[in-house]
Formats: structure tokens, C-alpha cells, sequence
């Protein structure tokens, strides 16, 4: 397995090559004793590079094993251990196609899903969960070269391309940080809840930004995965640490502005990966609050797995360092085929034709395009 990460622990392009052995799990009985071993390679010095499919957080949640789909296209988690990252290498050109994306729901089939989460926040099971569908395109080339024509269409924080013998491929082009770590036991995650389309008229663009800052449906949507994540993040942090250094900032990509906080605290002495991924995992911003019972929801709801779609792909350093993204925005190849999941945050005042637009909003940056051979 190899992974290239657009900002690695240097900030700048880098990758994990030449694996010296690869942690899989397959299942949900070989969860916590991968996430175990991923802690024990850490501890020996070795760097931890890899994913973790959103069905993992079944796994790690004993109400939800049973709910387990089969049909997954991917381990619950795979990393590498490694020596340590390397300079990125040069990726590959070529020509590349990709289609339009076309959702495999209707709207009509979305709006019905809708209906039912809508019941259940007016019954007060829920305030809010991330109702989502899968999208496909037909994909003709290299994952290097559609990953190099992805990348200079829009930068982002958290992108990562990983190449897999015998499985598909991943691209990522995440603007999400899960969490991060540093050498000094810090957390930091930064949930993003609140989407507008971008304008190509730059006074019609500002005003968008604008609306998006005070909106008040977003910053009540944005403040429960606060809150959420703040819970989340208090049981593994030291009593008292857990804070909001920044709430409602608005930040903007090629084709979308988003609404985007942060929540930070120090964790406890003796933390490892394994418990912060059973504290966080998934991100309560790709669920819903509370989470388990929105999780519960969504997977009546959604059929086909999520897969990738808003799991984590990140790496670890031996000093205590991490950082790992929430893989939306993330491409699987396989076979010719692109797939793509979207969705977005339902709560008691959205609406089903808004949610739904919205949702289709956040493929548009992997608009169909065709490249010539470099």
C-alpha cells in the first residue's frame, strides 16, 4: 500500500512507501486487536500510515456490530507500518475522463429518507443526522493522472491518494481535519457543518460568504456537532482541558464556502490511537446527534455501505504526532467506475429539495472533464 498526502508531517507533499508490514481488519472481531497493534508498532518508533472505512465505528460501538452490511469493497481499517515518510513522488500523466457524476437516488427516493429522519427529530430522537447517497461516473485512466487533474483544480488540507493491490483505488480531496495530535498530547478536531455554492460574480460570491456567516439554521446545525465533538473528545482528555478556541469560521474552496469550528483539549497520559478512534470515530459531523442513535437512523435508511465516504485516512508519527481527515469529498476507483457518496446535516427547519441541492453542490469538485496526454 502506498499513500501520498498533499500536506504530510512536514506540511509539505509527502508519502509512505515501502510498508513493512500492513495492519488489516476485516472484520469487526479484528478491530481492537488491529487498532492495538497499530499502537504497539507506534511505541516501537515505526510510522502508521492508512484509513479506516466509516463501518469501523460499528465496530467499535457493540450496539451497532450487528449492524454490520456485508458487500463492504473495503477492510474496516488497513494501514501500513513504515520506517518513516518520504518526499511525495512525481505523480503520473496521462490522459484522463471522467463523467458526470449521476446519484444513484432520486429525489423522490432522497426526499422519502428525508421524511422519515424528519419524523424522527419532530419524535425528539434526534436533533440532526447526515442523511447521504452514493453518486457514480464512468472513469477512463490512471488514478495518478485523475488525482493530479483533481488537485490542480482545488487545493485542499486534508487531500491523500492511496494506491492498494487487489483493492480499488482511493482519492481523497478532503478539506475536513478528524483530529490532530502533537508531540505535546494536544487534540484539536475541526468540524465543518454550513455549505454555500461559490458565484463566479465576486459580489454575488461575498454575499454568499456573508449570508453563510449569520446564517442562524447553520450556526445552531454547526453548534450540535460542537458539542457533540466536545463530549466525544472528553473521554479521552485531562478534566477541565476541553474548549472552543474558534466557532462559525468561514472558509472558502474552488467551489464551495463552509462553515467550520474547532474543538481542543490535552488528552490523558498513556492515550494511543485506539482510544481516541473508540472516543471520536466516526466523526459526529458525518453522523449526527446524539450519535449512536443517529447512526441506528441513517443505517436503516442508507443500504449500501459508505465505505471510505466519511471514514478517516491519515498517519501517525512515533513522538505522538497525527493527523488523520474525515474522508469526504473522496473518490473510489474500481473496475472503470467512479464513486462518490454526498449528503448533508437534516434538521427540524431543513427542507428536502434544499438538502437535496445542497448535497449535489458538494460533487462539483469532480466536475466531468477530459484531459490530454502531458
Amino acid at each position: 500500500m502506498e499513500i501520498r498526502f498533499d500536506h504530510g508531517p512536514s506540511g509539505q507533499a509527502e508519502g509512505f512507501y515501502g510498508a513493512r508490514r500492513l495492519v488489516v481488519a476485516r472484520d469487526a472481531a479484528e478491530v481492537p486487536e488491529a487498532l492495538a497493534e497499530l499502537d504497539a508498532a507506534r511505541a516501537e518508533g515505526m510510522w502508521l500510515a492508512g484509513y479506516g472505512t466509516y463501518e469501523m465505528g460499528y465496530a467499535l460501538e457493540p450496539r451497532l456490530i450487528h449492524r454490520l452490511k456485508p458487500g463492504r469493497a473495503l477492510p474496516l481499517l488497513c494501514f501500513g507500518v513504515y520506517d518513516e515518510p518520504g518526499p511525495a513522488r512525481p505523480l503520473g500523466h496521462g490522459e484522463v475522463g471522467l463523467d458526470r457524476f449521476r446519484p444513484l437516488w432520486s429525489e423522490a427516493r432522497y426526499r422519502a429518507a428525508f421524511e422519515q429522519v424528519h419524523g424522527y427529530i419532530g419524535a425528539g430522537d434526534i436533533y440532526q443526522a447526515n442523511l447521504t447517497f452514493p453518486m457514480e461516473a464512468a472513469f477512463a485512466g490512471s488514478a495518478e493522472a485523475l488525482y493530479s487533474a483533481l488537485m490542480r483544480r482545488q487545493g485542499v488540507g486534508h487531500g491523500a491518494l492511496i494506491r492498494q493491490s487487489g483493492l480499488p483505488d482511493i482519492l481523497s480531496r478532503s478539506p475536513e481535519l478528524f483530529f490532530r495530535t502533537d508531540a505535546t498530547g494536544r487534540i484539536e478536531t475541526r468540524p465543518m457543518k454550513g455549505t454555500q455554492p461559490r458565484s463566479n460574480d465576486p459580489v454575488e460570491d461575498a454575499r454568499r460568504k456573508a449570508w453563510l456567516a449569520g446564517d442562524e439554521k447553520n450556526r445552531a446545525e454547526n453548534l450540535m456537532i460542537v458539542d457533540l465533538l466536545r463530549n466525544d473528545i472528553s473521554r479521552v482528555a485531562k478534566p477541565g482541558s476541553v474548549h472552543v478556541p474558534e466557532l462559525f469560521r468561514i472558509e472558502s474552496y474552488a467551489t464551495v464556502h463552509q462553515m467550520v469550528s474547532s474543538v481542543a483539549a490535552q488528552l490523558r497520559l498513556e492515550t494511543g490511537l485506539a482510544d481516541i478512534f473508540a472516543a471520536l470515530f466516526p466523526c459526529g459531523s458525518i453522523t449526527g446527534a446524539p450519535k449512536l442513535r443517529a447512526m441506528e437512523i441513517l443505517d436503516d435508511l442508507e443500504p449500501e455501505p459508505r465505505g471510505i465516504y466519511c471514514g478517516t485516512i491519515g498517519w501517525a508519527a512515533p513522538d505522538g504526532r497525527s493527523e488523520f481527515n474525515v474522508a469526504i469529498r473522496t473518490l473510489m476507483l474500481d473496475n472503470g467506475r467512479a464513486t462518490l457518496n454526498v449528503g448533508g446535516g437534516v434538521v427540524w427547519d431543513s427542507t428536502a429539495t434544499s438538502e437535496y441541492e445542497e448535497a449535489t453542490w458538494k460533487a462539483r469538485f469532480a466536475l466531468p472533464f477530459l484531459t490530454e496526454p502531458a
